[in-house]
């Protein structure tokens, strides 16, 4: 039966709704599938570019559509490669990882040190030999009895993309496998680049995590859905009672206004439909609404998730893999937004636009003359019957 009374709605989940500490997501766990042997990177950071629709075949046994041709929404998120500008030593204790030190490159990316500005700041001693050694990764093997894992540590690239940011987002890469294969793999990326590809595989199911959409100072109507009251009310978008006299408090149950979006969430079991570098295939004539052409490695993600475009997107492994078989598709064909902006430089553009306003006169001409035709025949049957 349909509930009718629904004087609000919102989920009692996520409490205090405020403001994200940072843009830059992160996950604090990252499982390992069982397919994974040897080191290798289990999370990943991306940029969200926009969304698509796709027309592939239904691959999922037993549902009514298996072997159909569906339409589904994609997400574009773009991933450009990360670059390791060093490698973090970690050990376990009571409180969680402690440090144990860490070894990074020389000299960083020019958009990094942006981010990060006090990074020659210990260099700049008077004395040089008062200066910090740089440190190496085989100065922390000498330390390998003390340390329990390594993890990469990455900077972005936003710079190769075309969203128009530059200043780089910094995170950790988790490695599995063994310490000794840790060593060996980050010997060989500390430094380099490394690319989504070889991260994950298509079909397979990752976790986003990202900061949402920001509404600013809402009132409690787009934020818990109140009911409005009659036109006749004192007040129409407000709730009707905060609580009973005793307890003399507002209990935190009660919709309130304050702070709508920009908070950190995480959607479970997103279906990588493709991982590819076919840029033609995925951008818009102009490119995506407010981020602009896809120029890297981009996946395809299975229907919507958190934040705007432009947005870092965090990835990592399934920690709650499902046997659901959605987006289980094959065959897909992306079909990209039809949206242009014409700028006079853009003479293919124009030359369209001249050809479109030409068919569309053509088009009303011959209605004209189709209606006129018709009026003649009326109008000549009209004359016949009179004679």
């Amino acid at each position: 039966m349909v509930r009718i009374h629904k004087p609000h709605s919102g989920s009692k989940a996520f409490y205090p709704r405020v403001r994200a500490r940072k843009e830059t997501p992160s996950f604090s766990s990252f499982p390992a599938p069982a397919d994974v042997k040897g080191a290798s990177p289990l999370n990943f950071l991306a940029y969200k570019a926009g969304m698509v629709h796709g027309m592939g075949r239904n691959e999922a046994p037993k549902t009514t559509s298996f072997g159909l041709e569906v339409s589904v929404p994609l997400t574009v998120v773009e991933a450009p490669p990360l670059r390791v500008y060093g490698v973090r030593a970690y050990k376990h204790s009571v409180n969680g990882l402690k440090t144990v030190g860490e070894a990074t490159v020389e000299k960083p990316d020019k958009f990094f040190r942006e981010r990060v500005g006090d990074w020659f700041k210990r260099r700049k001693s008077k004395k040089k030999k008062d200066r910090p050694a740089h440190k190496t990764l085989a100065d922390l093997e000498k330390l390998k009895s003390q340390v329990d894992e390594l993890r990469l540590l990455v900077h972005s690239q936003p710079s190769l993309t075309q969203s128009g940011k530059k200043v780089a987002d910094v995170s950790e890469v988790k490695l599995s496998g063994s310490l000794d294969e840790q060593f060996a793999y980050a010997g060989q990326k500390l430094g380099n680049e490394l690319t989504v590809q070889e991260v994950f595989k298509e079909r397979q199911f990752v976790d986003v995590k990202a900061v949402t959409v920001g509404h600013g100072f809402t009132g409690v109507v787009k934020r818990f859905g109140v009911k409005s009251h009659r036109p006749k009310a004192k007040t129409q978008n407000v709730v009707g009672s905060i609580g009973p006299w005793h307890p003399a408090t507002v209990m935190w149950t009660v919709a309130r206004a304050g702070q709508m979006g920009y908070h950190n969430r995480t959607e479970f079991n997103k279906r990588i439909v493709r991982i590819s570098d076919d840029l033609g295939e995925v951008n818009p004539p102009a490119g995506f609404p407010n981020y602009g052409v896809v120029k890297n490695d981009y996946l395809l993600l299975g229907g919507s998730i958190p934040g705007p475009e432009k947005r870092a997107v965090a990835l990592r492994f399934a920690s709650r893999p499902t046997p659901d078989n959605r987006y289980f598709l094959s065959n897909v064909k992306v079909i990209s937004p039809k949206r242009r902006k014409v700028h006079a430089d853009d003479k293919v553009a124009v030359v369209e636009l001249e050809e479109k306003a030409a068919h569309k006169v053509r088009v009303e001409e011959e209605k004209k003359e189709a209606k006129k035709s018709a009026a003649d025949l009326i109008k000549e049957g009209l004359e016949g019957k009179k004679k």
